[in-house]
């Protein structure tokens, strides 16, 4: 019970920021499964884009009905993410645990650097 209970906090805490920031999924979810739970890296990436998907419909819906989405952009975005997601998903059971890590670090780091001095 106790268990099941931290994972809803942090997935009540996962959705604010996804809310607040439209991020928070994988940048919070990944580290948790693999650094405290244990879950493997592959499995860690897999099970947060599915967490995600609730996360963005909703708050996508919260955020048009506000009128705060570019349509335009979004739709051309999605487009190329949406084909972009699908070959990362066929790659991601074939790139080594050890260089998707140092991927996700990577880009961990240059979105905090960005973020940071702008």
């Amino acid at each position: 019970m106790k268990k099941k209970l931290q994972l809803i906090l942090i997935g009540f805490l996962t959705g604010i920021l996804n809310g607040l920031f439209g991020a928070g999924g994988g940048t919070l979810i990944v580290p948790f499964f693999v650094f405290i739970l244990g879950i493997e890296d592959h499995k860690a990436h897999a099970t947060a884009i599915s967490i995600i998907l609730p996360l963005t419909i909703l708050s996508s819906i919260i955020y048009i009905k506000e009128n705060l989405i570019n349509l335009p952009l979004t739709l051309n975005i999605a487009l190329g993410s949406t084909v972009g997601g699908y070959i990362g998903a066929k790659l991601l059971y074939k790139i080594p645990i050890k260089i998707l890590r140092k991927i996700f670090g990577i880009i961990m780091i240059i979105a905090a650097v960005r973020i940071f001095i702008s």
